[in-house]
């Protein structure tokens, strides 16, 4: 019987422990790995926290949330390597299979070439600072993302869907790629987009007490006023010639502004308790770049810039000083603001549009340049939603997250660039790594490298022949086979193309993984007892 606050825990040690984690590692691998490629197989998975208790799906990143094993030390392991997964989905978009099945070909791969004798602390470094080297050689690999390659990215991150690859490229080409995509859930069963003129403002929600979509963590409201204001908010009395109407007639504020604690507290209160429709956001950047940045914002939504620079007094503000937007979508880091065309002056922001193109050519530093590159890109980008239909609700919520995650791969392919698809870039760069420079190091990496290949061939029934892995080292860098139709030629021509933050991602958190679970000597769990019916 437990005293109070007495949890007993259990020990494992060394080897013992070590192998343990090594056999969950190895369990949610072989649960993800099939899923990789274009011929890669669907997975069914009962859950609760799915429609109908299960659902069926590709998408790695979903199959390795829905894992948790019985064995305690087991399970670490798979929480380990899912926190690395979901980190590569969300920064990168895609790349969770490819992530889970490095980290489990590093880890089998240091088992059993690190010695006893081998210094571990040594080798990990090394392993560090080959996997750099390896980024390195990939970023000179990448090619910037074009109309037509755009096509192919969004189509394999969308798993080889020719439909949603085009809805997503469509999206892109008309926003721009300066433009923002979002992903909303359609009322219909169809797919479509779409686009409108929108600013995004790099701040979120001053308190998750605004937030009005749990399940997002977003606030979002549609036909909003706006007050646009760098002087600080330090009685709500101040705005009491706004706050009145918007109360009483039960409108929704968004107030771009610094406010106090004490407003912040005041505002989220009334939101919680009466119901009011208010959000708070801190005004982007610092000093003159927040000044211009706000002007900018102002000008987008047709308010009056209130402003301490100029000397305004914010007590003065009216209704009619208040901008006007379609929708805002507000969460924790960043705010969307969807315009509306009827109160903006397009000739004004062409006026300011211009200067700015003036200004840029006058700008002496690249710091300078590329800020006034997003001033541009926020006053003329666009804003792209894709509402997501489906037959079911099971269908439904399988393409959402396949979306979801093929948007955030193009993203991340128009930032970093594009590499060769299908575990071809990754393969070419274990013959560089693979010599006596890192040591056992190098040698545990290169196989690594060429582990996802070999999975994305195993899964379409393909065997890799010598003859196929002299073409695949040895040829032009581009050079490799999509396993979609079995033809050999250059990897960027035949669309199958991966972007250059998928992979690096997915690299990086594979290595954190490997050198956590190798290096782990001792682990503590919770001390459970299993009763047996």
């Amino acid at each position: 019987m437990n005293q109070s606050g007495y949890t007993p825990k259990e020990l494992h040690f060394s080897e013992e422990g070590r192998t343990k984690l090594f056999n969950g590692l190895e369990k949610i691998t072989n649960a993800v790995q099939s899923t990789l490629g274009p011929q890669g197989h669907t997975v069914l998975i009962e859950s609760q926290e799915h429609l109908s208790g299960m659902t069926v799906t590709k998408d790695g990143v979903t199959v390795a949330k829905s894992i948790s094993l019985l064995d305690p030390v087991e399970n670490l392991a798979v929480r380990i390597v899912k926190e690395a997964a979901e980190k590569t989905a969300v920064s990168a978009g895609d790349g969770t299979t490819t992530a889970i099945v490095l980290s489990n070909a590093l880890v089998r791969n240091g088992d059993s070439m690190i010695k006893a004798s081998d210094n571990k602390t040594e080798v990990f470094r090394q392993l560090v600072k080959a996997t750099e080297g390896v980024i390195k050689n990939l970023k000179k690999m990448s090619k910037p993302v074009t109309n037509k390659t755009l096509t192919s990215v969004a189509t394999i991150s969308a798993n080889n869907d020719s439909f949603i690859g085009g809805v997503i490229a469509n999206v892109y080409k008309e926003v721009g790629k300066d433009g923002i995509v979002t992903v909303e859930r359609s009322q219909t069963p169809d797919t479509y987009f779409e686009t409108t003129k929108g600013v995004k403002v790099d701040r979120g929600y001053s308190s998750n007490l605004f937030v009005n979509n749990h399940k997002k963590d977003e606030c979002i409201f549609e036909d909003v006023n706006i007050l646009v204001s760098d002087a600080e908010i330090n009685n709500i009395l101040q705005i009491e010639n706004v706050l009145k109407p918007i109360i009483q007639e039960g409108s929704k504020l968004l107030i771009i502004a610094p406010c106090s604690t004490n407003v912040i507290n005041t505002l989220s209160a009334n939101v919680m308790k009466n119901g009011l429709k208010v959000c708070c956001v801190q005004p982007p950047n610092f000093g003159y770049k927040q000044h211009e940045l706000m002007n900018d914002i102002a000008l987008s939504v047709g308010a009056t810039y209130y402003s301490e620079k100029t000397g305004d007094d914010l007590s003065l503000i009216m209704p009619s000083d208040l901008g006007k937007a379609k929708k805002v979508i507000v969460d924790r880091d960043s705010t969307i603001i969807v315009k509306d065309e009827s109160v903006v002056s397009q000739q004004d922001i062409d006026g300011r549009v211009e200067q700015l193109y003036s200004a840029q050519l006058l700008s002496k530093t690249k710091d300078e340049k590329e800020f006034i590159q997003s001033r541009i890109a926020s006053l003329t980008g666009g804003v792209g939603v894709i509402y997501v239909g489906g037959q079911t609700e099971l269908e439904h919520k399988e393409l959402y997250d396949r979306v979801d995650d093929a948007v955030c791969a193009v993203r991340s392919a128009t930032h970093e660039g594009i590499l060769p698809g299908g575990g071809v870039a990754l393969y070419k760069q274990a013959t560089y790594i693979e010599d006596d420079s890192y040591g056992i190091a190098g040698k545990i990496l290169a196989k690594a490298l060429r582990a996802p290949l070999l999975q994305i061939f195993s899964n379409a029934g393909l065997e890799l022949s010598d003859e196929v892995k002299e073409k695949l080292m040895y040829d032009d860098s581009n050079y490799g086979m999509n396993v979609k139709n079995g033809e050999w030629g250059d990897m960027y021509k035949m669309g199958v193309i991966d972007p250059m933050k998928v992979t690096k991602n997915a690299l990086q958190n594979a290595v954190s993984v490997a050198v956590t679970l190798l290096s782990t000597n001792a682990i503590v769990t919770m001390a459970r007892s299993y009763e047996t019916k």
